[in-house]
């Protein structure tokens, strides 16, 4: 198991699909890339950022609902990949008692992202599609700026008003 640092969201040229990127905190330092929805995209971003929207995202009220009920987020894994699909669990703990639940990774990091969790990806996951963004950024380096300006210019267009209901 491998403990991973969330080094953010981007969009992947030309076809515009989003993705998370996590990084291994040891070892090689490589990165895995999981691709999720613009909303989760969104809303990891919006945590990263650190901004507060008018009423509460759907992480947001999962945040708040376990503190209410006393549950501590221990950690989330990026568990297994089965056919371009990944599976995470979110490991929780109550009274002394440790519970494991299945989830989408976007969802578990998205939550991971508000309340500070570590991140952790299965052996098998990051030695299936982990890579070293230095070897890759040598092969491409224009590249990689261009992402990071088409991922400014989504996120600019995007106000926390956007979520309301």
């Amino acid at each position: 198991m491998h403990e991973m640092e969330l080094i953010g969201v981007r969009v992947e040229m030309p076809t515009n699909a989003p993705m998370v990127l996590l990084r291994e905190r040891g070892g090689e330092g490589r990165t895995v890339p999981i691709y999720i929805g613009a909303p989760e995209a969104t809303a990891i971003a919006l945590a990263l950022d650190g901004v507060t929207t008018p009423r509460p995202m759907t992480h947001d009220l999962m945040r708040d609902l376990l503190e209410e009920l006393a549950v501590d987020v221990e950690r989330v894994v990026v568990s297994d990949l089965h056919d371009k699909t990944f599976f995470a669990e979110i490991h929780l703990r109550r009274d002394g008692e440790a519970h494991v639940v299945s989830s989408r990774p976007s969802d578990a990091i998205a939550l991971a992202a508000r309340t500070g969790t570590p991140i952790f990806a299965a052996d098998s996951v990051v030695d299936d599609v982990g890579y070293n963004e230095l070897t890759e950024a040598v092969a491409d380096p224009g590249q990689s700026e261009e992402v990071v300006e088409e991922f400014k210019e989504f996120l600019d267009t995007i106000t926390p008003e956007d979520f309301e209901d």
